[in-house]
């Protein structure tokens, strides 16, 4: 068994972004898929928007904001695979 954690390239990208938020606080090595944006990493509201609109940049999407929880920043892999719809890997 290995306790490496495969990152899709989905998640990676959905990562960058992130790291381009957080600027200063977290350069993007430091960002697992698993870590909670909120709880760990520290992003704040404007963070948050900042990141959404990072994101749908990236992906050239529109994400639907009404449906939109804080809950879906809990982690990069969760908002990966419920927000954009991306298969999370099975281990």
């Amino acid at each position: 068994m290995s306790n490496a954690t495969q990152v899709t390239e989905a998640e990676a990208r959905v990562r960058s972004v992130l790291a381009e938020v957080l600027a200063d606080k977290v350069p993007v090595e430091q960002i697992t898929v698993d870590a909670d944006m909120v709880q760990e990493l520290g992003l704040d509201s404007l963070q948050a928007i900042q990141f959404l609109l990072g994101v749908e940049d990236e992906f050239d999407v529109e994400l639907d904001y009404e449906t939109l929880s804080l809950d879906h920043l809990r982690s990069v892999r969760y908002f990966t695979a419920e927000v954009l719809g991306q298969p999370v890997h099975e281990q």
